[in-house]
């Protein structure tokens, strides 16, 4: 009977502990999916674009790994992470869905790019809730909550600065849109690498939270306002 109690209460832990990590990922695609008042897109677009951000983790994770064997944690957190999963992300819905007829609207890049960062960020969440639910349960909850607010909708904030790139680009002339997209890409790597330097000490921790993060949250408003207005010029 011992046992069989314990087995429960660890149950409940996983599960509770899978619906933390998991959560936050829907919670983040459902804010930013409603932004788009134009015309929203289909949602089995959504979840495809969200389940390929989840599968070009295995890659990024691969790749990543290489440079670890020979770069030090530093320059492997702070600039290859950022470069190979911003163009992990990028890539899969430059090929997955940019050339769909549905991407037909500026704010289309933004909810395809989110769907896609969030996938990538859902399942870096449950690894990392679990790996820290191996330690100890309070900092598998802790690392869920803080991860809530902070690491998974950054992983959205950084892809929105390529995605509303492509956006405006397939609706510019041929000649400025890699231009345009290139400018978007910088844009994420950069803040993306930014996040993670500043993430790794106290003073950081604190110049992210204050600073840097509401500083995203401005320019990817700004982004979405931008993209809106973009398509409702294109529908008069």
């Amino acid at each position: 009977m011992p046992v069989y109690g314990e087995c429960s209460i660890e149950m409940v832990e996983v599960w509770g502990l899978a619906v933390l990590a998991i959560a936050p990922g829907i919670f983040w695609m459902y804010y930013f999916y409603q932004k788009d008042r134009c015309e929203p897109e289909p949602l089995s677009l959504i979840v495809r674009m969200f389940v390929l951000g989840i599968l070009i983790t295995v890659p990024v994770a691969f790749i990543e790994n290489l440079f670890a064997i020979f770069l030090p944690e530093i320059l492997l957190v702070v600039l290859i992470a950022p470069v190979v999963e911003e163009f992990g992300k990028y890539f899969v819905v430059r090929r997955g869905v940019y050339h769909h007829r549905e991407f037909n609207q500026p704010i289309d890049g933004i909810i395809y790019a989110t769907a896609a960062a969030l996938g990538f960020a859902t399942l870096e969440n449950v690894l990392y809730v679990f790996s820290s639910y191996v330690m100890s349960l309070p900092l598998a909850i802790s690392t869920g909550l803080v991860r809530a607010v902070l690491s998974v909708p950054g992983h959205a904030l950084f892809s929105i600065m390529w995605g509303a790139a492509l956006g405006i680009a397939k609706f510019s002339s041929p000649g400025k849109r890699e231009q345009i997209i290139l400018g978007g890409l910088f844009l994420a790597m950069f803040f993306h690498g930014l996040f993670n330097f500043l993430v790794m000490n106290s003073v950081g921790f604190a110049i992210l939270v204050l600073v840097v993060v509401p500083l995203m949250w401005w320019m990817v408003l700004q982004r979405i306002n931008t993209a809106m207005t973009l398509c409702r010029k294109r529908e008069l």
